[in-house]
């Protein structure tokens, strides 16, 4: 039986029918479904949920234009389901706080592996690592509770950001180029011509760096790549 709280937002009734039976198979048991905008925010002030999958094309109010809303009041995981799969969808996807896309038609045994590669993640099953707090100049990380503090101030972060974030934590000093990034945070193929790592490496530098635009943590290597050079140096707590 699989805890975690789901929300289904698509104005296609066969969709939400096929996603909802083929989740309850895999003994997802808490699931919630809406077919519009307004319910969909509803049903978000309502319950806390672990994972959201948001129709893009949505009657009046889009998924873009409450995803925003969304992100104010929950910290799930978010996957944008829509049939628009250009880099410019993705990106705009992104910039208003998506953490994944599922483009249509879909396998949706894909969008469950998605959706258990993620409860694993969150579990802290998927990392090896026996620490539990990083450390570094102002910037805690607390892996347990998932909180993150910069300057003594928590610092609220998409999914996607704070898993970027971790792996940064993981592997301070160290030069990876955006495959290697995406391939370790995503953990997808990396097929080139790609901004996402390039979106959430700008909303990491936005929550943690005091001038983004001359970032001084997340460190931009030209050509290469990026690295986290952190101040303070690295403190382990386990």
């Amino acid at each position: 039986m699989q805890e975690a709280r789901l929300l289904i937002v698509d104005d296609e009734q066969s969709i939400l029918h096929m996603l909802e039976t083929i989740l309850q198979k895999e003994d997802f048991i808490h699931i919630d479904t809406a077919t519009n905008a307004e319910d969909a925010l509803d049903l978000c002030n309502k319950n806390r949920y672990d994972i959201i999958i948001l129709d893009v094309m949505l009657p009046g109010r889009s998924g873009f234009d409450i995803c925003p809303l969304i992100r104010d009041i929950s910290d799930a995981h978010i996957f944008f389901l829509t049939a628009r799969s250009t880099d410019l969808d993705k990106l705009s996807g992104f910039a208003v706080g998506a953490d994944d896309y599922i483009t249509k038609p879909f396998n949706p045994l894909e969008v469950v592996a998605r959706i258990k590669a993620h409860m694993r993640w969150k579990s802290g099953k998927a990392v090896p690592s026996s620490q539990k707090i990083y450390h570094f100049g102002d910037i805690t990380v607390d892996r347990i509770s998932g909180n993150v503090t910069v300057k003594g101030k928590n610092v609220e972060m998409p999914a996607q950001v704070y898993q970027l974030l971790l792996f940064f934590c993981k592997h301070p000093n160290q030069l990876f180029s955006k495959a290697q990034i995406y391939e370790n945070v995503w953990g997808e193929t990396y097929l080139g011509e790609d901004n996402t790592v390039m979106v959430h490496i700008r909303k990491l530098r936005e929550k943690i760096e005091d001038d983004p635009s001359s970032p001084k943590l997340l460190q931009t290597v030209r050509g290469l790549g990026y690295k986290f050079v952190p101040a303070g140096g690295r403190h382990e707590i386990s």
